[in-house]
């Protein structure tokens, strides 16, 4: 078990959430596209609306896929 995981494991144990309920690497990969392409402090802003949007139903592959389609398109990204 990693750092990464071992965090997951006690966060979500605080929360109710098991590890595996956890999609990890479509977080982390929606967070850096932000990061990259938005703005570094819509990662954890965007992290926090999708896990709203999951947990109001909507499908984490889906909904991790659109909001990485919309940051990598956003208006000013080849600018940076």
């Amino acid at each position: 078990m990693n750092e990464l995981d071992g965090w997951i494991a006690a966060a979500g144990a605080e929360l109710g959430v098991a590890p595996d309920e956890v999609p990890t690497t479509a977080v982390l990969d929606v967070a850096r596209d932000v990061a990259h392409n938005v703005l570094r402090p819509g990662a954890p802003v965007t992290a926090y609306l999708l896990g709203l949007a999951v947990g109001r139903g909507a499908d984490p592959a889906e909904a991790a896929a659109k909001i990485s389609a919309l940051a990598q398109s956003w208006p000013g990204r080849a600018s940076r």
